[in-house]
């Protein structure tokens, strides 16, 4: 059973910036995505970002320029980089990884992803 480990939220004030962690221990495959999602109160689940394993990043539009996903292969960790955060990236936030290969048309496919996250919540306001 592979279990994510996630870190890095908090409350952060418009403007400002936070980086999440997703540890993957125990995860290996050929082929695989790793992506973020997350969720707002009311909202359903939307995908924010994803690498994949020829490290093809994708991106939501609306966080395109402001967040950045990167993978540390020898710690088994994948990283969020949000700038300038906006109200509106208030959420639960979650990795999953999933063992397929990420295309534009697929990375956002919840169905696709083997494990998730318990979720990390955060918050930008002031």
């Amino acid at each position: 059973q592979v279990q994510l480990v996630e870190s890095g939220g908090g409350l952060v004030q418009p403007g400002g910036s936070l980086r999440l962690s997703c540890a993957t221990p125990g995860f290996n495959s050929a082929y695989y995505a790793i992506g973020w999602f997350r969720q707002a109160p009311g909202k359903e689940r939307e995908g924010v970002s994803c690498i994949s394993s020829s490290k093809t990043t994708y991106y939501a539009e609306s966080v395109k320029g402001r967040f950045t996903i990167s993978s540390d292969n020898a710690k088994n960790t994948v990283y969020l980089q949000m700038n300038s955060l906006k109200p509106e990236d208030t959420a639960v936030y979650y990795c999953a990884v999933g063992r397929f290969y990420a295309i534009a048309t697929t990375w956002r496919r919840n169905v696709l992803y083997n494990y998730w996250g318990q979720g990390t919540q955060v918050t930008v306001s002031s």
